[in-house]
């Protein structure tokens, strides 16, 4: 038995079966396989155990905020604008286990978790349930203890009352139950739910004892307690949030925990414009900006700090899964329903020109819903792969047979004229024709209008030249700049035509599947289906995936999805980069060992 397992085997007479069933106690828990660090581990490897802490830092936020409640689907809390997340310091309470989830993902191993507010967790050989010990030192800011019974009300609350993705990231829990005043235990609605163990884990806990007389699903202003490293000092509403390092924070000492977390006060500004925010990082009122822009990051950086060595300009190379950026096309509205129509839409969209004109060449085209993965599909479908999709084979379309995942290339020029020529047919297929320079819906003789809404100013010369295109095609095209607030209304209420976002996705997809790509999440407040798929075989691919056994299976099933994806044509698909590209100002430091999988701010310190 390996040791990094550290398991203390018992034995469990099942109530139900008679059946003997070893049961594993365990420091932490692995998807797949073995954890990397045993029971003993002082730190993890890319952190720098003897940062020094202390100092004050100033971070950019992007938009604004109403809230400070981030789990509940009103209001927009500082954690859920563009971004935010990367800082890994934030208003979110502490989980029973940590490394999984987006609160603090493992640097350096996937799908795996350790103890954080649970010092164990057993299970048996079937995973029809686990038990989680809590820590006898965990509490929240005010000290009180942090029990069983909090992680019940958490279960329930969320359930409830919280944003509807808690739904289906917990959808596979049949009931939890608090054994003892530091004992939970969990039932899971299937036998072998590894995936469900970890989604449990990665659930916030939170304080009954505070929320229980409150309004949970109010937007709020008023610091909500937490329990983690950080508590909110002060806040200007949708201007900036100061974050105050705790100093007796009750998991300081944890080996998970060392070397991390080491500013002692984080101030979080909030601009609305990434070139206003730039300015403030020139003039040293931000200490690091992480660029977006390629055009900024080739021609912004000539400045005195740079050339002094004050600022460090740096691009940092990660593994990580990249999100799937696109032009969402609403299919919940006409004439976005048609699958021909879309197919057009896309092929009008010059990413060469774009790549070479606008990104000075820094970008890759994202030709998949799974970039930067094994997960993607390529060539023809066969074997294993092949066996799922022929059952939907009369509801697909024949090229998905036949041919390689659709691209959509152009020599760069920005000549069009081949995929003008595709376009008419695409359109013609789909029952549009040209008619006096206007694109015309040939039933109803009714133009077609519509309208790409967004919410990144610089965005807007990407934009600029696919309307053009779509122009020469006969459409009629807006582009609609939105401030954060308005944004999140017409996404959580599908109140648009087409716009623009980047789904995440992590290395062992499984219930976000469900969120993007599902029926059952089609019609659902706030979700994150903004195509509104709808497709049998999709609904059952992504089924498959969530029950998959293995990463073989797991890898076959996702490359089949990708392909049905692809070949319906929900987005534009746009580009990703394999690197963070972030400026500093010294005496900010990093670890030498950087991760894989993160970017680890929340590793780094202030040189004294």
């Amino acid at each position: 038995m390996p040791r990094a397992l550290s398991i203390l085997c018992l034995i469990f007479i099942s109530a139900l079966s008679g059946a003997a069933q070893t049961v594993a106690t365990s420091h932490g828990f692995s998807l797949w396989g073995d954890l990397k660090y045993p029971a003993d581990f002082q730190h993890l490897e890319y952190v720098n155990p003897n940062a020094p802490k202390g100092g004050s830092i100033k971070l950019l936020g992007f938009g604004t905020f109403d809230s400070l409640n981030p789990y509940t689907l009103k209001g927009t809390s500082p954690f859920n604008t563009p971004g935010f997340y990367l800082y890994g310091i934030n208003e979110l309470n502490e989980t029973l286990l940590t490394g999984s989830g987006e609160r603090s993902p493992s640097g350096d191993e996937i799908e795996t978790a350790y103890g954080l507010i649970a010092e164990s967790v057993s299970y048996p050989e079937d995973l029809s349930w686990a038990v989680f010990a809590l820590r006898p030192e965990a509490q929240f800011h005010d000290k009180h203890p942090i029990e069983a019974s909090d992680v019940v009300f958490s279960y329930n609350t969320l359930l409830a009352k919280g944003h509807p993705r808690f739904k289906q990231l917990l959808e596979g829990i049949e009931s939890v139950e608090a054994l003892e005043s530091k004992k939970v235990k969990v039932r899971f609605k299937r036998p072998n739910s590894r995936k469900d163990l970890l989604r449990f884990g990665e659930m916030p806990i939170l304080p009954e004892h505070y929320w229980k007389t409150k309004d949970f699903e109010r937007t709020t202003l008023e610091p909500p307690l937490l329990s983690g490293p950080y508590k909110i000092a002060s806040v200007e509403p949708g201007q900036n949030i100061v974050y105050q390092r705790v100093n007796d924070y009750w998991g300081k000492d944890l080996p998970i925990n060392q070397g991390r977390y080491n500013f002692d006060k984080v101030t979080v500004e909030f601009y609305r414009d990434q070139t206003v925010a730039f300015e403030a990082f020139k003039a040293g009122n931000l200490d690091i900006f992480l660029e977006y822009s390629s055009k900024n990051w080739a021609t912004g950086y000539d400045f005195p700090a740079v050339d002094e060595g004050k600022v460090v300009k740096v691009e940092i190379p990660h593994k990580i899964p990249a999100g799937v950026q696109g032009l969402f096309f609403n299919t919940r509205r006409p004439p976005l329903d048609n699958v021909d129509f879309r197919h057009a839409l896309a092929v009008l969209f010059d990413f060469q020109w774009a790549n070479k004109n606008l990104f000075y060449d820094a970008y890759t085209r994202t030709e998949s819903y799974f970039p930067n993965s094994d997960y993607q599909a390529r060539g023809v479908p066969d074997g294993k792969e092949l066996k799922l999709l022929e059952p939907f084979r009369k509801i697909l379309p024949p090229e998905l047979f036949s041919l390689n995942p659709p691209t959509f290339d152009t020599d760069g020029s920005g000549n069009i004229r081949p995929q003008l020529k595709q376009a008419f047919q695409l359109f013609k297929q789909a029952g549009f024709e040209l008619k006096n320079g206007r694109m015309v819906d040939t039933s109803s003789s009714q133009p077609v209008e519509l309208e790409i809404i967004y919410i990144q100013k610089g965005l807007e010369r990407v934009f600029l030249p696919y309307v053009q295109n779509l122009k020469k095609a006969g459409l009629e095209v807006s582009i609609r700049l939105l401030d954060s607030a308005q944004f999140k209304t017409r996404l959580d209420t599908y109140d648009f035509d087409i716009t623009t976002f980047v789904l995440p996705q992590s290395f062992v997809p499984a219930q976000e599947l469900k969120e993007y790509f599902h029926s059952s999440s089609a019609g659902m407040a706030g979700g994150r289906n903004y195509a509104g798929i709808s497709h049998p075989a999709i609904d059952s691919l992504v089924e498959k995936a969530i029950q998959a056994g293995s990463q073989n299976e797991l890898t076959v099933t996702l490359r089949a999805l990708d392909r049905v994806l692809l070949w319906q044509h929900y987005i534009v698909p746009n580009w990703h980069l394999g690197s963070f590209r972030a400026a500093y100002w010294k005496p900010l430091q990093k670890p030498g060992n950087q991760p894989n999988y993160t970017l680890g701010f929340e590793n780094w310190w202030l040189e004294k």
